[in-house]
Order: C-alpha cells, then sequence, then structure tokens
C-alpha cells in the first residue's frame, strides 16, 4: 500500500506534467506567427500564399530583405524609432523614478491628492489628448521633428505608478541610516534607493521601449515627411502598398519586429524580476 507521501507526490508530478504540457502547446501557439513570418520572409512570393502551405521554405532568399533596405530608407527609419524609443524611455526612467520616490518617501502638502491626480490620468486615453498636443507641438516647432514624437512620451502616470511600488518596498531604515552617515537627499536616492529598484527600472524600461516603439498614431500625426517616419510607420505604408509581393512585406515586417525581441532578450532578466517582485508583498 503506498504511504500519503509517494501517493501526494505522484499525483504532483502527474499535475506537473499535464501544467507543463498546456504551457508548452499555448507558447508554441504564440510562437508559430514569428515562425512563420521569419520563414515566410524568406520565401518567394508565390511560396507565402500557395495552398497547401510550404511549412518550411523549400529554398532561402535574403533578397526580399535587399530590396526592403533599397527601395525605401529602413535604415533611416530603423535609427528614427531607437533614437525615440531610447531617449524616450531613459528621460521616463528618470523623471517617474524622482517623482516615484518623492511620493514615496518624501513628505509635502497635499502629496495624497496629487498622487490620485496623477493616478487617474491614466483613464483617460492618450487618443483624446491627440489634437491638444498636436497643437502645442505644432506652436512650439516640433511637427515633423523627432523630438515631437518623444516630449509627449517623458512623463506618464503608469511609470510613477510601477516605481513607486518599488520604493515603498524599501525599507525605511536604509535611508535612515543614510542620513545619520551625513548622507545628502539626492546621495541617499542616486547611491542607496535606485539600486534597491533596479529590477522596477528593468520593467519599466521594457514596457515603455515597446510601448513608443509600437506607438502608431502619434508618430504618424508628428513625422509627416517620408525621412521622418519611424521605422513602424514606414513598414505600414509597405503594407498598404498594392505590391503583390507578400514576401517582400514579411520581410519588412520582420526588420520591426527583431529590435523588440533584442531588448526583451537583453532586459529579461530585469523584466522577469520585476515583475515577480511588483506581484509579491512582503
Amino acid at each position: 500500500m503506498l504511504q500519503p507521501n509517494t501517493k501526494s507526490k505522484r499525483q504532483r508530478e502527474k499535475y506537473d506534467v499535464v501544467s507543463n504540457l498546456i504551457v508548452a502547446f499555448f507558447a508554441i501557439l504564440n510562437l508559430f506567427p514569428l515562425y512563420w513570418l521569419f520563414t515566410s520572409s524568406m520565401k518567394n512570393s508565390s511560396d507565402v500564399v500557395k495552398m497547401p502551405p510550404d511549412w518550411w521554405p523549400k529554398t532561402f532568399t535574403l533578397s526580399n530583405y535587399f530590396e526592403v533596405f533599397e527601395s525605401q530608407p529602413a535604415l533611416r527609419w530603423t535609427f528614427n524609432s531607437l533614437y525615440v524609443a531610447g531617449l524616450s524611455t531613459v528621460l521616463l526612467v528618470i523623471t517617474s523614478s524622482m517623482a516615484a520616490y518623492a511620493f514615496s518617501k518624501l513628505q509635502f502638502k497635499g502629496k495624497n491628492l496629487i498622487f490620485v491626480l496623477l493616478i487617474s490620468s491614466l483613464m483617460v486615453p492618450k487618443e483624446v489628448m491627440i489634437v491638444p498636443l498636436f497643437r502645442i507641438a505644432q506652436d512650439l516647432g516640433l511637427v515633423n521633428d523627432l523630438h515631437g514624437m518623444i516630449w509627449p512620451n517623458v512623463a506618464t502616470a503608469f511609470g510613477v505608478f510601477l516605481l513607486k511600488g518599488f520604493f515603498d518596498s524599501a525599507p525605511d531604515a536604509l535611508r535612515e541610516a543614510a542620513r545619520i552617515d551625513g548622507a545628502g537627499e539626492v546621495r541617499t536616492f542616486l547611491q542607496i534607493m535606485l539600486p534597491i529598484v533596479k529590477p522596477g527600472i528593468g520593467a519599466l524600461f521594457i514596457l515603455n521601449f515597446v510601448q513608443v516603439w509600437n506607438d502608431y498614431l502619434w508618430q504618424l500625426v508628428i513625422g509627416q515627411d517620408r525621412e521622418m517616419k519611424t521605422l513602424m510607420v514606414g513598414i505600414a505604408t509597405l503594407m498598404q502598398d498594392l505590391n503583390p509581393n507578400f514576401a517582400y512585406k514579411m520581410a519588412g515586417a520582420t526588420v520591426a519586429a527583431i529590435p523588440m525581441l533584442i531588448i526583451f532578450v537583453l532586459f529579461q532578466q530585469y523584466f522577469t524580476r520585476g515583475i515577480s517582485i511588483g506581484a509579491v508583498k512582503e
């Protein structure tokens, strides 16, 4: 007769096998569009739409990628996207970390009311603010300028809300010890508090970088010239083209997806730690 511990252990093992199979199934299901995108970009156009489909290219070709970069200013679009998303995210991390630290650790009049009003702005869709934002950008001469795409993304309530939770989890004893040792507020913030919230900064960096990279509407409105388009907007124009070469369009979409994959691989450790720490309250 099996012991209760042995029986429960076997039940857990069966449960783990089933759960792992379910997770593997959904992982494959989610990765399949990416697989199809990559493989289709290296096929001939006729092979992309043939029935039954070729699940693996019979002949690999990179001509579609060469055509994208030769017929379109894809390198310029890529630089524009990296510049806009990178600089916006760096500035957002700076402003959000300072504001979150102030709301979490400093005491000033009206702090709670200001924080509630700030978080309330999350309920306002960005599309509602497109017209007034465009008028402001127009008055400041930022239309058809990359900086016009950057400044509206520099300060967001979401970044403050996310990092405030991490600063709240940092013990106040560290801040008091730093003050006893003669450290000022700026030094305490930079050398004591910021290293503690690195996982949150990593998670915010990835989330905001992806959001700005995919911010199609605002970048479409501001970047009116062909050279001022970002990669997402430029690739979208390829999808609207009457060119029937679907493999060429797949190559363009792949070029837009690759930087996101690289960013996630580089920052996945911080992203995973940030999400797990933010989900567990000690």
